[in-house]
């Protein structure tokens, strides 16, 4: 459900997976739909309900925000499980409402944090899990698009906390296997389109985990060497990163020091090529298995907490609690 750019992009995993028999497609934009059927040969339908009655056995979400909510929705009440894109809503009411839904009607969801199944988070969270880098004192995160998205993304994209940092916010409580309890937080609109929409296009927060551990997180829009996301994990024992490699967009001016030696990430997908088919993996094997959910809607809730007590902690310019926000 949905063909752009990511739902596109799942469509050929999802033709390439041997667990998929059989692939159907559906988009409002049905000349867009029926370009991507073609491409990875898989059968069209006209409406997420004709895709829901033509006998599936599982629904890929990739469509636009705001249709995710009523999305996972159809999926409940037709007891199909669904992977979806994040975010489940862009507030609480809404994803609160959706989370009663699947939880009444029992079904698998799996919400699409796929910085958890890249292979340098997943050591990162190994090495906390098994005490390699001893008892955790810092960390560090930071996810830096190498240029804006178009203005009309902007609009409807809930803001950088919701859409970028959240990500960083999902990744961290994860990594660490412990929550995020307060946040504060501030960011600066320099371009005037992220103004008009109340929205920043570089941001800072500070976080708090339980047990006292401390995370800062940087968030922009603009980064001229490439697509820049990475994490820092800081213990007794050891000091680790993630996303630090051959292409990660910054340059060392030490002396002696030689500049990374192929140019950076130009996107996401390019990034997170490969988590975004292990993750859509492992939700078919979930399927096929019966198992539980890797990134649960309870997991999808939290984060967007945190993104909401970030925008608040800006706009009143002080520390905001997780639990004030529900």
């Amino acid at each position: 459900m949905g063909t752009g750019r990511i739902g596109a992009f799942h469509a050929r995993g999802l033709r390439e997976s041997p667990l998929v028999d059989r692939l159907t497609v559906t988009d409002t934009d049905q000349d867009r739909a029926a370009r991507v059927a073609a491409s990875v040969h898989a059968e069209l339908a006209d409406s997420p309900e004709a895709l829901v009655n033509a006998g599936v056995d599982a629904l890929v979400i990739a469509a636009a925000t705001p249709a995710h909510a009523p999305l996972l929705n159809l999926a409940a009440d037709a007891r199909l499980p669904a992977f979806c894109e994040k975010p489940i809503a862009l507030d609480l009411p809404a994803t609160d409402d959706v989370i009663e839904h699947v939880q009444r009607a029992g079904t698998l969801v799996q919400i699409g944090f796929q910085r958890r199944f890249d292979a340098g988070y997943r050591a990162a969270h190994d090495a906390v899990l098994s005490g390699a880098v001893g008892d955790v004192q810092a960390v560090r995160l930071a996810s830096h698009d190498p240029s804006p998205p178009p203005e009309e993304y902007i609009a409807a994209s809930g803001g950088i906390w919701r859409d970028l940092a959240i990500h960083d916010f999902d990744v961290a409580a994860w990594v660490l296997g412990r929550p995020i309890v307060e946040v504060y937080a501030d960011g600066e609109a320099n371009a005037e389109m992220f103004a008009r929409h109340g929205d920043i296009d570089t941001a800072c927060a500070v976080l708090r985990f339980e047990g006292g551990v401390l995370g800062a997180v940087t968030a922009t829009r603009n980064d001229p060497r490439g697509y820049d996301v990475r994490m820092e994990v800081f213990g007794l024992k050891d000091s680790v990163a993630v996303g630090w490699d051959d292409r990660t967009p910054l340059r060392s001016i030490e002396p002696g020091v030689q500049p990374p030696r192929a140019a950076g990430y130009r996107d996401f997908l390019e990034r997170f090529e490969t988590a975004y088919r292990v993750e859509l993996q492992e939700f078919l094997e979930a399927v096929r298995d019966h198992r539980e959910s890797p990134c649960t809607v309870t997991d999808a809730r939290l984060a967007l907490a945190v993104a909401l007590a970030a925008d608040r902690s800006r706009h009143e310019h002080r520390p905001v609690r997780i639990e004030e926000i529900g």
